[in-house]
């Protein structure tokens, strides 16, 4: 197994829709004013935020269950940023809509803006075949209100390439967030 280089991220996704929308090189402001950075990196992609956000809440005092999820545990909001509670989380989503190849495997990152103020960026690899809008996970980790911003870069994704295709692939054994578009809650 070996991980791909920048050169192999920029002809699959140019090739193969890979990723999309794309950004050939690392983006670290727009319009003159500092972000968080995205796009292709030496090694990696690094995704954005978008815009939809679901921050957990307890108002309910319902149970989480991760097989019978109850919706009423979020509140959603569509915005530029989002405000985590203190020792709380926040579900998103990608900005960006990822086709893995079969022979690849990605694992994914928080970026280290992130962590460094305590806030945890939790993504599952993107499995052989698997496509979709990728559901974020932020967990503030701190006693402190925590800012999240839309459209800038949270996490890195590393592709890794195997000797030998698997057998079974996640569209193969038609897995529960194929082609999943929003953010997307536990499924049992």
């Amino acid at each position: 197994m070996s991980i791909k280089s920048d050169k192999w991220i920029k002809k699959m996704a140019s090739q193969y829709g890979m990723i999309e929308p794309f950004e050939p090189e690392q983006i670290r402001s727009l319009n003159g004013d500092k972000i968080i950075s995205y796009g292709t990196s030496s090694y990696g992609y690094d995704i954005r935020c978008a815009n939809e956000f679901k921050i957990f809440t307890n108002i309910n005092s319902t149970i989480v269950d991760p097989k019978n999820f109850d919706t009423k545990n979020f509140i959603e909001i569509n915005a530029d940023f989002c405000i985590i509670p203190p020792n709380s989380f926040a579900l998103a989503r990608t900005v960006e809509y990822f086709r893995i190849p079969r022979n690849i495997l990605t694992i994914c990152l928080g970026k280290s803006t992130y962590a460094r103020c305590g806030i945890i960026v939790n993504v599952t690899p993107f499995e052989p075949e698997w496509e979709g809008y990728v559901t974020l996970e932020f967990s503030n980790t701190t006693p402190l209100p925590a800012k999240i911003y839309a459209n800038e870069g949270v996490a890195q994704v590393l592709f890794f390439e195997s000797d030998e295709e698997c057998s079974v692939s996640y569209k193969d054994r038609n897995g529960k967030y194929m082609k999943q578009v929003g953010v997307t809650l536990p499924k049992a």
